[in-house]
C-alpha cells in the first residue's frame, strides 16, 4: 500500500514536494458565505435587475419616450377594459384599440382649449375684429390677436397630425395618457440614482470623519462628537426637511446633498469605533516603527481591514435614501416637475385614486417594494457574508 509520501510529486532532483496552499482571504470567503445563501443570492440578482434597468432607461435603450401620450386620459389596464366615459367608442376593448383623434375627447379641463380648437378649425370662429358684438354677447379682447393668429401673421402654424391614442395600455396610463410601465422605469432611475449617490456622499463623509476622530483621539475626538451630537439631536425627518426648506432649489443634486450631508451621522458612530480598536494593534505600530505616515496608516494599512463595515452601511443607507427620496417627492421638496420619480408618482396617484384610477399607485408602490425588500434581504446577507467572526462556510 503506497504512503501518502509516495503520491506526491516530485521536484526536477528527484525529492518530494508539498503542495503550497493559500488561505482564501476575506472575500473570498465572504462571496462563498454569500453563494450558499440562497435568499441572498436571489436578493441580489434582483437588485442586479434593477440597477441594470436604470443603466438602460439612462443610455435611451428603453423608457425613451417616457412623457409621450400614447392613450386616452387615465387609460385602463388592457385586462380591465376601455374606459367609455373617457371617450373610447362602446363595444369590447381589445390591447390594440385605439381612438381617432377627431373622435377622441379629453377628459381633463383644458382653459385653452377653445382656442386650440379655433386654430384646427374644429369650432367656429368669432365675428371678425371691429365688428359689433351680437347682443347679450361680452366682447372678446383678444379678438384681433387671434384674427391674426387664425391669418397666419407673425405665427407658424403646426399641421402635423395627431396620432391616434390608445384606449387601454398594458399596465395603464396617467391623466395625461403616458404609459404607466415606462413612466415607472424612468422613475426608477430617478429615485435609485438618488439613493446609492446620496449613500456614497454620507458614507465617504462618516468614514471620513470617524477615521479622523478615532485615530487621533484627545481634542479631535471632542470636537467631532460635538458635531455628530449636535446633528444627532435633531429628528432626522425634520432635519432633512429644514435643510430642503432652506436650499429651495429643486433638482437630484440638491436632494443628493440634502440626504448626503445630514445622514453620515450612523456611519461616523461606527467608523470611529473600529478606528479606536485598530489603532493600537500590532500591524499599526510595526507601520509606525518603518515611518509609515498617519495618512497612510489610516486609510492603507487600517481601512482594507474596516472596509467591510463601510460597504455594509453604504448598502443600508442606500435603502434609507431611497425611501427618503420618495417622502420629499410626495411632499413636493424633490425632484422638479418635469422629472419623475415614484415620489412624483405616489404624489400624482392620491389624486387618481379618488377618481378611482388605481393603477399608477400599485406600479409605483410594486416597484418600490420589491427593490427596497431585495435591498434589504442582500443587505442582511451581505452582513452575514462579511462577518469576520465567521471562519469557513455556513454549515460545514
Amino acid at each position: 500500500m503506497a504512503t501518502p509520501s509516495a503520491t506526491l510529486p516530485r521536484a526536477a532532483d528527484g525529492t518530494r514536494e508539498i503542495p503550497h496552499t493559500v488561505s482564501p482571504g476575506l472575500w473570498t470567503l465572504a462571496w462563498r458565505r454569500l453563494r450558499n445563501d440562497r435568499i441572498g443570492m436571489v436578493s441580489l440578482y434582483l437588485v442586479a435587475a434593477f440597477l441594470v434597468l436604470i443603466l438602460l432607461s439612462a443610455t435611451g435603450l428603453i423608457a425613451k419616450d417616457w412623457s409621450k401620450e400614447v392613450g386616452v386620459n387615465y387609460a385602463p389596464p388592457s385586462f380591465v377594459g376601455a374606459d367609455i366615459e373617457a371617450g373610447t367608442p362602446a363595444g369590447p376593448a381589445t390591447p390594440d384599440a385605439t381612438v381617432p383623434a377627431s373622435e377622441y375627447k379629453s377628459s381633463i379641463v383644458d382653459p385653452l382649449g377653445d382656442v386650440i380648437a379655433e386654430l384646427k378649425g374644429e369650432k367656429a370662429a368669432p365675428p371678425p375684429a371691429g365688428a359689433a358684438p351680437a347682443e347679450g354677447k361680452s366682447v372678446d379682447p383678444l379678438a384681433d390677436v387671434m384674427a391674426d393668429i387664425r391669418a397666419g401673421k407673425g405665427t407658424k402654424t403646426d399641421t402635423t397630425p395627431v396620432e391616434a391614442r390608445r384606449a387601454t395600455l398594458p399596465f395603464g396610463g396617467d391623466k395625461w395618457g403616458r404609459d404607466i410601465v415606462a413612466k415607472t422605469i424612468k422613475g426608477s432611475e430617478t429615485s435609485i440614482f438618488v439613493g446609492i449617490m446620496s449613500a456614497v456622499v454620507a458614507t465617504a463623509l462618516g468614514t471620513l470623519f470617524g477615521a479622523i476622530s478615532g485615530y487621533y483621539g484627545r481634542w479631535v475626538d471632542d470636537a467631532f462628537n460635538w458635531f455628530y451630537s449636535v446633528f444627532n439631536s435633531i429628528p432626522y425627518l425634520l432635519l432633512i426637511l429644514a435643510v430642503a426648506a432652506v436650499l429651495q432649489q429643486k433638482g437630484m443634486l440638491t436632494i443628493i446633498l440634502i440626504l448626503g450631508l445630514t445622514g453620515w451621522t450612523g456611519v461616523f458612530r461606527l467608523i470611529r469605533a473600529e478606528y479606536l480598536k485598530h489603532k493600537s494593534r500590532e500591524y499599526v505600530q510595526a507601520a509606525d516603527a518603518i515611518g509609515a505616515s498617519n495618512a497612510r496608516r489610516m486609510f492603507i494599512h487600517i481601512f482594507p481591514n474596516i472596509s467591510h463595515v463601510v460597504l455594509v452601511q453604504l448598502s443600508i443607507l442606500t435603502v434609507g435614501f431611497i425611501k427618503a427620496e420618495v417622502i420629499l417627492s410626495f411632499l413636493g421638496f424633490g425632484v422638479p416637475v418635469d422629472v419623475v420619480s415614484w415620489g412624483s408618482m405616489l404624489n400624482e396617484a392620491q389624486n387618481e385614486l379618488i377618481l378611482g384610477k388605481w393603477w399608477q399607485l400599485v406600479a409605483a408602490t410594486v416597484a418600490m417594494a420589491v427593490l427596497v425588500t431585495a435591498f434589504s434581504l442582500f443587505t442582511d446577507a451581505l452582513r452575514d457574508a462579511l462577518d469576520p467572526k465567521l471562519k469557513g462556510l455556513k454549515g460545514h
